[in-house]
């Protein structure tokens, strides 16, 4: 271990979307962090890549938005799903408000990049990458920075004012504060592999329900991303019955497929997501907060998880950055983070869990309405309706505003700008669009 701890004023474990999203906003504004990434880039298939449109106006209000949408990435204005008795759409974002009418498809890699390199370009920000966080540091009961390895497996010692876990679900930070989560039954895990795209396939992403099987087909240019709900713990079934029996139902639920099926080679071609639902009692300690997954890990249901994950990052932004910046920082500022954010996870949680029992587990279990679901069937017949499941996965239970000022300018190469325009005056005023902040 080496003898002079790194000193910074933030520390954040994990540079996944909350963590990267907090690194930026953080040292945007002035506060020096220090990001810990435990492999050596962000290139993992399973990892979400949904940008909804609320997480897009975000990124408007940091001046990144036409950056950002100028990577490779799809559109899709509507949701549908095919079903035996017929198509139906889920949700039309064409209904919402402002410029963002639609769902971006983006690999999380290349949104990541992007995050970082945003990031980088100030000199408050610093990322390790290959530097895995092992557990936290505590004196007299309060956090007071982590323990991390290395590449070449030396262990150092990093000292901050404050912690943040953003180290997934499985999060080791979180485990040895001894912060403890409540569990909620899934009934299903996903299969995650991807299959060669034709110019003559259907034009976007949509989902194919049948008795028994639910798969998401994403769109990638050249391939399709594809999820394949199976029910809890019948991956070691599947693997028993053999890789031709995955293949021929892929084919049959969706017929073009069946001449590349074979593409799937090895059981290596497939990644199993072991789907959770939980969150944290309390997510915060002294010296340590708790945002993402390792606050709050969520279904696929919705592909809400990196946006929510965004938000926490900037609710934790706009309520830090003064106590940060000016050496106040106390207990109670995490616990408006938290307060802040369990509504809008409670909410989305609870509706994943209403839609996994009413529906998922029946379909699973192969009772599916031979005119498809009831839900389906409204949405169709009222079409103004669609507009709902669109606002509240587009936009959102209380979705954030960057309300942290800008000490340097992200398009300048890195030098002191000059103190910019804020968004906002302080995270406590009322939102413009009705939303209440916390006091």
């Amino acid at each position: 271990m080496e003898q002079t701890p790194t000193r910074v004023t933030c520390c954040i474990a994990g540079c996944g979307p909350a963590g990267a999203m907090l690194g930026l906003l953080l040292a945007r504004a002035g506060v020096d962090v220090l990001v810990l990434e435990k492999h050596g880039d962000f290139l993992r298939d399973f990892r979400g890549d949904t940008l909804h449109p609320s997480t897009l106006r975000l990124f408007d209000e940091l001046g990144l938005a036409e950056a950002l949408l100028r990577l490779p990435h799809q559109e899709a204005q509507v949701l549908g799903v095919t079903t035996d008795a017929g198509d139906f759409t889920l949700a039309d974002f064409r209904r919402l408000p402002g410029p963002y009418r639609f769902l971006a498809f983006m690999p999380q890699w290349d949104f990541l990049d992007f995050v970082v390199g945003q990031a980088r370009r100030l000199a408050a920000f610093e990322l390790r990458m290959e530097a895995e966080a092992l557990e936290v540091l505590e004196e007299a009961g309060r956090v007071t920075g982590v323990l991390y390895r290395d590449r070449d497996g030396a262990v150092h010692q990093v000292r901050a004012r404050l912690t943040v876990a953003a180290d997934g679900r499985d999060s080791r930070l979180r485990g040895s504060a001894g912060l403890r989560r409540r569990d909620f039954g899934v009934p299903m895990d996903v299969l995650w592999f991807r299959l060669p795209r034709r110019p003559t396939d259907p034009p976007q992403s949509f989902g194919r329900l049948a008795a028994r099987h639910l798969m998401v087909l994403i769109d990638r240019g050249a391939y399709w991303q594809i999820a394949y709900l199976i029910p809890k713990t019948a991956a070691e079934e599947l693997h028993r019955a053999g890789l031709d029996r995955v293949r021929a139902s892929v084919a049959e639920l969706v017929p073009f497929l069946a001449d590349r099926v074979d593409e799937l080679r090895s059981w290596d071609d497939l990644r199993t997501l072991r789907v959770q639902v939980n969150r944290l009692r309390r997510w915060f300690r002294p010296g340590l907060l708790c945002i993402g997954d390792a606050a709050h890990a969520m279904s696929p249901i919705g592909g809400v998880g990196i946006n929510l994950a965004v938000h926490d990052a900037v609710a934790a932004a706009n309520l830090l950055v003064g106590p940060l910046r000016d050496g106040t920082l106390a207990t109670r500022h995490l616990a408006r983070v938290q307060l802040r954010r369990l509504l809008p996870t409670v909410v989305i949680q609870r509706a994943q869990r209403t839609i996994q029992d009413r529906f998922l587990s029946p379909l699973l279990a192969g009772q599916v309405p031979a005119r498809g679901p009831l839900a389906l069937r409204v949405l169709r017949r009222y079409p103004v309706l669609q507009g709902v499941p669109a606002l509240v996965v587009g936009i959102g239970v209380l979705p954030e505003h960057v309300r942290t000022p800008a000490l340097q300018d992200p398009a300048d190469e890195g030098g002191l700008a000059g103190v910019l325009e804020v968004v906002g005056d302080h995270a406590d005023q009322p939102d413009p669009e009705g939303d209440r902040r916390v006091p």
